[in-house]
């Protein structure tokens, strides 16, 4: 195992944008979510897209949003990627990519092992998957709650698209994950933050180091 792609979500300062750029991150993500603590106004958000681009594969997240909103994104920010974190269907996905000619990634809540058939239809459209924990039940947050789900359920998953692993990731246990689920790709949000929505460089930097360990740790085996 080799190569693990990290994004770094709900990035909101030009800091922390820096910091995830100048650690390696892979892909960077931008809430655009009002409910969200990470959500960033369109013009932030072009400030931020401004300085990752053409270093870090820029995804704008949304939950639900129409295609006008998206047409916003699409024509201001110019992300890569978008990224569905809603209860979107394959449909929708496919409009948005005709559209805007991004490409799509679609969320997938997971609790248990059968919440994973769903990710088949989504992956026929989507261009990646992304496995993340079901909220909480008092959570107004589809995502980025710093919950997780048992990890080896995605063991040996046989899915014609990436699949990247979400939810509840941090220094501590970045590696396990990775073991247990054979994911290649990660994603975290709350896993870099000193506190709800604010992402610390510092943080950033020891989790790359983190992952940069568990390739190392994984070749030696």
């Amino acid at each position: 195992m080799s190569d693990i792609k990290v994004k770094i979500c709900g990035l909101s300062t030009e800091e922390t944008m820096e910091a995830a750029l100048d650690a390696g991150a892979d892909m960077v993500g931008l809430m655009f979510f009002p409910k969200s603590p990470r959500h960033v106004s369109l013009t932030e958000a072009c400030k931020l897209a401004d300085m990752a681009r053409g270093r870090a594969e820029i995804v704008a997240v949304t939950v639900n949003m129409d295609l006008d909103g998206l047409s916003r994104i699409k024509e201001l920010v110019g992300p890569d990627t978008f990224q569905f974190h809603g209860s979107e269907t394959p449909e929708s996905l496919a409009a948005a990519k005709v559209m805007h000619g991004t490409k799509v990634m679609k969320a997938i809540s997971i609790s248990e092992k059968a919440d994973l058939e769903q990710a088949h239809y989504y992956a026929i459209v989507a261009d990646r998957i992304l496995f993340d924990a079901k909220p909480p039940k008092d959570s107004v947050l589809p995502g980025g709650n710093g919950v997780s789900f048992d990890w080896t359920v995605l063991k040996d998953l046989d899915l014609p698209k990436p699949f990247m692993l979400s939810g509840g990731l941090k220094m501590d246990n970045v590696a396990e994950a990775i073991r247990l689920s054979g994911a290649r790709e990660i994603d975290l949000s709350s896993g870099v933050e000193r506190e709800k929505g604010v992402k610390d460089p510092d943080l950033i930097r020891a989790f790359m180091a983190a992952v940069k360990g568990a390739e190392v740790a994984a070749v030696k085996e």
